[in-house]
């Protein structure tokens, strides 16, 4: 993960102790981000996601979907 993928992730998702035990949420929330991978694994959308919790920032979450994707090709072309 470059400095730049870890900056721009900070803005998007929080991992604190004191929120959650650890587990990644959306920052500014307590919402895990595993709460949108869940949506998406089982068909639902991420107007589904919003309409359950609208104080979410749609590009919040477009943010983590753009970033989750460059890390994920980045990992697997260092894997190669």
């Amino acid at each position: 993960m470059t400095v730049e993928q870890k900056t721009s992730l900070a803005a998007v998702v929080t991992i604190d102790q004191e929120t959650m035990h650890g587990i990644p949420c959306f920052t500014g929330t307590r919402i895990p981000v595993q709460t949108l991978i869940d949506f998406l694994e089982t068909g639902e959308s991420i107007d589904d996601l919003l309409a359950v919790y609208p104080y979410i920032p749609r590009q919040q979450i477009l943010a983590f979907l753009e970033l989750s994707r460059d890390i994920a090709i980045d990992q697997l072309t260092c894997a190669s």
